[in-house]
């Protein structure tokens, strides 16, 4: 991606902590980013191209980021709470991230389905106009990175179906954190107190869970 491309983004970003989307002008981006407002338009076609980009971008950050926060545990029964932990914090620091994740847009953030996309547009900017992935959907793509993370080479299609199931589960309890965070303990607590018992019930347990 182009660093001016990059730059822009940023600077969109800085300025959507500060202020409502509606507020922030194209002028001001530019300024802060270092080039023409021309350039901006020429990279991302108006506001609205350059709100799908951001968005788009915080999403790709949040599957990279997840991969991360799976890769820094070798503990395999710490592996899903330190996934659940990360998305919680990623969401809490990140409107963008949080509305992404469930769904719940507010007018501050850009539309996440806008009326128009213009007919001729950047190769980069091409992606970023296609439609974004719904809450379950980003789930699912979570969910099913995070089953490939974590299986052995030549799992047992049972031994992956089991895994599939508590990380679905444990990005589920994330995401219900997100919307009603409890006073004191943690997510990551919660995860792994849940899913132990989900697999002490569960025959075979020791063969397929996490833990």
């Amino acid at each position: 991606m182009p660093a001016a491309r990059e730059s822009l983004l940023d600077a969109a970003r800085t300025a959507l902590v500060c202020r409502p989307w509606s507020a922030v002008r194209m002028v001001d981006v530019a300024a802060a980013a270092g080039v023409s407002r021309q350039t901006l338009y020429n990279e991302f076609g108006g506001k609205d191209g350059l709100g799908r980009a951001l968005v788009r971008r915080e999403i790709d950050a949040v599957l990279t980021g997840a991969d991360h926060a799976l890769a820094g545990y070798r503990e395999a029964g710490e592996r899903l709470p330190a996934l659940a932990e990360w998305l919680v914090r990623a969401a809490r620091g990140n409107s963008v991230v949080r509305a992404a994740l469930t769904g719940l847009w507010t007018p501050r953030l850009p539309a996440p389905a806008p009326a128009r996309v213009p007919a001729q547009s950047t190769a980069a900017q091409r992606g970023a106009d296609k439609p974004l992935p719904s809450p379950g959907e980003l789930l699912g793509v979570l969910r099913d990175r995070t089953v490939v993370a974590l299986s052995p080479p030549r799992a047992d299609p049972a031994d992956t179906a089991e895994l599939a199931r508590l990380t679905e589960l444990a990005l589920r309890l994330a995401l219900s954190w997100m919307q009603a965070p409890a006073p004191d303990g943690g997510v990551g607590t919660l995860v792994r107190d849940t899913l132990g018992a989900v697999s002490a019930r569960t025959p075979t347990a020791g063969a397929r869970s996490p833990r």
